[in-house]
C-alpha cells in the first residue's frame, strides 16, 4: 500500500494478537489485544467507539508525542536567541502540550499482516497545530509477533537551521486496584501545582517501584517525569496472572508515570527523550534529556512491550 491519508483503522494479527492502529487520530494505537481462552484480553486501554468517532487522542491506548514530551512553560521558550512562542497552535492546555503530531492525521505506508508504517510530515505556518517554527518528517513503524509489539520511531530535521527535539510515547494501561508497577529510576521530578518540574530528588514511589512487589497504581497521585530509568518497566496484573513489560532504547531515557487519584481507571507509564518544560530547564542535559537536530540530521530509536502469563 502507498503513503495515504486513511480515516479507517488499520489492523495487525499475529495469531490470536491484534493491533489496531488509528492514523487519522495522530497516528495512534487504539487497541492491542489477545484472544486466550476464548476472552479477550487488553494490554493497553482500548478506544471507545466515542473516543474513536471524537477522533480524541487522550482517548487512545497509546499516542506519539513529537516534537516535544508534556509540558512547555506558557508554550514559550528561548532558543538561538529567538523566543519560540507556541500559544497560536490550537493546544487547548494552559502550557503546549505533547508537541503538535498527536493532534494530526498520518499517512499509511507499507502495510503486512502484522506490520505497518505510518508517516508525518509537518511544515510551519500560521495555521492551527502547525505553529511549530521547524519543518520535520517522522516515522512509526509497528511490528508484532508472538510475544511482543515493537514501535519504532524515526524523525528528521527538515529545516535549514538548528531544532529542538524530543519524542516519545503515551500509552494508557488497564488499572484495577491490583495493579502494580516495577521500575528502576534514580529520581523524581517534583512539580508546580500546575506540573511544571521544579527539582529532581526522593520520593516514597521510587522504592515502591523497585520493590519485589512493585509499587500500586493507587499507592501515590502521580503526574510526574523519572531521571535514570533504567529504560525498562513492568505492569503486572497478579491476581490475574499476567504483565507487560516496556522496554526502551535510548534516547528514551525518561520515563513519566501517570497515576492520578482523582482519576482511578487511568494509568500511564511512558517512555519519553525528555522531561516537561526541558527546552526552559536550566540544568544538566543528562537529568532533562531532549536533543538539537542538525538541519538534515535524523534520529531512530524502538520501544518494545512485551507480554506474559504466568
Amino acid at each position: 500500500m502507498s503513503a495515504a491519508l486513511s480515516d479507517t483503522l488499520v489492523e495487525l494479527r499475529y495469531g490470536a494478537r491484534r493491533v489496531l492502529l488509528a492514523p487519522h487520530v495522530g497516528g495512534s494505537i487504539a487497541a492491542f489485544d489477545e484472544i486466550r481462552d476464548g476472552r479477550s484480553i487488553d494490554w493497553l486501554r482500548p478506544a471507545t467507539p466515542t473516543a474513536l468517532a471524537a477522533r480524541d487522542p487522550l482517548g487512545m491506548a497509546s499516542f506519539p508525542l513529537l516534537p516535544y514530551c508534556n509540558r512547555i512553560r506558557d508554550a514559550r521558550f528561548r532558543f538561538d536567541d529567538a523566543l519560540v512562542d507556541l500559544s497560536g497552535d490550537g493546544n487547548a492546555f494552559a502550557h503546549a502540550l505533547h508537541g503538535n503530531a498527536w493532534r494530526l492525521p498520518w499517512r499509511v505506508g507499507e502495510v503486512s499482516e502484522s506490520r505497518a508504517c505510518l508517516h508525518f510530515s509537518h511544515e510551519p505556518s500560521k495555521a492551527a497545530a502547525h505553529h511549530w517554527p521547524f519543518a520535520y518528517e517522522a516515522t512509526q513503524e509497528f511490528a508484532l509477533d508472538a510475544h511482543t509489539l515493537t514501535v519504532t520511531i524515526s524523525a528528521r530535521n527538515l529545516s535549514d537551521r538548528p531544532m529542538p527535539f524530543g519524542m516519545g510515547h503515551h500509552p494508557y494501561y488497564p488499572r484495577t486496584r491490583n495493579t502494580r508497577v516495577h521500575a528502576h529510576v534514580a529520581a523524581m521530578w517534583h512539580s508546580t501545582p500546575d506540573l511544571l518540574p521544579t527539582h529532581a530528588g526522593a520520593h516514597p514511589c521510587v522504592d515502591a517501584m523497585a520493590s519485589k512487589e512493585g509499587m500500586s497504581a493507587d499507592a501515590f497521585d502521580l503526574d510526574n517525569n523519572f531521571a535514570g530509568w533504567s529504560r525498562t518497566a513492568t505492569i503486572a496484573w497478579p491476581d490475574e496472572g499476567r504483565a507487560i513489560t516496556l522496554d526502551a532504547e535510548t534516547p528514551f531515557d525518561h520515563m513519566v508515570v501517570y497515576a492520578p487519584a482523582s482519576h482511578p481507571d487511568l494509568l500511564c507509564v511512558e517512555p519519553v527523550s525528555n522531561v516537561a518544560d526541558w527546552v526552559n530547564l536550566d540544568t544538566d542535559r543528562a537529568m532533562k534529556g531532549g536533543a538539537v537536530l542538525k538541519p538534515g540530521e535524523s534520529v531512530i530509536a524502538s520501544f518494545a512491550w512485551t507480554t506474559r502469563f504466568g
